[in-house]
């Protein structure tokens, strides 16, 4: 059935036809586009992606490669091996978002979940998952048909948990490189919100920020809200530390230096006339350097302490959840890929990107010396990108409930840059 699905994703209806149209007949166009709907319309959050696993599992097995399920909690791994060479890892994620969908898409999820407070939430691929699984599947079911075109291995990962940033961590700990063949060059792709369907976005070095989830709780002494003399108020000093914290980027950080500091969420009290006993915050804090990064945690803890010490406050915690390098591309690597990516797509469709600061785990498959390279895949058709441009009205963004990739071009322009980044690094036979 997928032996001959790839030659179908290439049949577009845009300009972007011409650009991505590969050899073939367009028989299973349709059958892929099945898939992708499929999976935008049952999306499921991070460490539950039970049936998606599930589905991705299957289509590996299709095409021929040897899969392991449940690799660090949801994850699937497949191996496609055609003779000796170099390993190449080829990851997709899986997981989606608890955003409830409002593109008004005929194929829009209504799904909900449970996230982990607990709380029934709708579910949407709203970071373009399900864009990045499809052209995974694509990717494999070409490889798998092309055999006669490269010589080696290549290691086909659904990831889980990567918008918790802890999917490529668990599965690295479950033994990815010791279990399986440990790979010599790492690839992803990802989308871009603001970007052309055909054109793929590169760079060479830092691509995206680090990424650091601290929990703050600031300790007061609760009292009636008529007496706040007889009482430490946490709603203050929080307040006071919202504010303080943004000096630590402005005033220690040298302006050379990319960082940033969010509160993204504040928890406290219950009653307009009664003063809480603490306060909750959470933060997530971005660099490129580990030295920035450190000074951001340490800044964050060291304000937290102080303010409270200056109130007669009780002690406060800074907590640190979650943490993912910054992901920062081989150079080496991007100046073998590029010209492959060149070739595929025309010169024209290859951009130099600008490094953003938000963030990935893919960082963490550069463990023990793996070169890794991520690229950015244009999801937007042009001619809706340039009303956008001229009318100055900004276009929804990733994690926004109206992000619409258009999924056939997306696919197809993934499909030839992510093949053609794999057969550049693997020898022919």
């Amino acid at each position: 059935m997928r032996r001959a699905l790839i030659v179908g994703v290439f049949l577009l209806s845009s300009a972007v036809a011409a650009r991505a149209q590969a050899p073939g007949l367009d028989a299973h166009r349709d059958e892929l586009m099945k898939l992708y709907t499929h999976l935008h319309q049952n999306p499921e959050l991070s460490s539950r992606e039970v049936k998606t696993a599930e589905r991705i599992a299957d289509e590996l097995r299709e095409v021929g490669a040897k899969v392991t399920t449940g690799v660090g909690g949801m994850g699937v791994v497949g191996v496609l091996e055609s003779g000796p060479g170099p390993v190449v890892l080829v990851r997709t994620d899986m997981d989606a978002l608890p955003v409830t969908e409002e593109t008004g898409l005929p194929y829009a999820s209504k799904a909900v979940g449970i996230d982990p407070q607990g709380r029934e939430v709708g579910v949407m691929h709203a970071c373009g998952h399900d864009v990045h699984m499809t052209t995974f599947v694509a990717v494999a079911t070409w490889l798998s048909e092309h055999k006669d075109r490269w010589s080696g291995t290549v290691l086909l990962l659904g990831q889980p948990a990567e918008e918790t940033i802890n999917g490529a961590r668990g599965m690295l700990e479950d033994g990815l490189y010791s279990r399986f063949p440990k790979p010599d060059y790492a690839l992803a792709l990802h989308c871009m919100p603001d970007a052309a369907v055909g054109d793929v976005h590169y760079r060479a070095g830092p691509m995206l920020a680090s990424s650091t989830s601290l929990d703050v709780t600031i300790r007061g002494r609760g009292g009636h809200g008529s007496r706040p003399e007889g009482a430490v108020d946490p709603i203050v000093l929080a307040a006071l530390a919202v504010m303080d914290y943004q000096t630590i980027v402005s005033r220690e950080i040298s302006p050379l230096d990319p960082a940033v500091v969010t509160v993204g969420s504040i928890h406290g009290g219950l009653k307009h006339n009664v003063i809480p006993d603490e306060v909750k915050l959470q933060l997530t804090l971005r660099a490129y350097k580990e030295s920035v990064r450190k000074a951001l945690v340490e800044g964050v803890a060291r304000r937290t302490k102080a303010l409270a010490a200056a109130h007669d406050a009780p002690e406060p915690t800074v907590t640190m959840v979650e943490h993912t390098p910054e992901t920062s591309n081989d150079p080496d690597l991007v100046a073998r890929v590029l010209p492959a990516l060149q070739d595929a797509l025309g010169a024209d469709h290859v951009v130099e990107a600008e490094p953003v600061m938000g963030s990935e785990d893919f960082a963490f498959y550069a463990r023990d010396g793996v070169p890794i390279m991520m690229f950015w895949l244009g999801t937007i058709p042009p001619e809706k990108l340039q009303k956008a441009r001229t009318e100055g009205t900004p276009l929804p963004g990733l994690h926004s409930s109206k992000y619409q990739p258009e999924p056939e071009g997306s696919v197809a322009t993934g499909l030839k840059a992510m093949t053609a980044a794999v057969v550049r690094i693997l020898p022919p036979k």
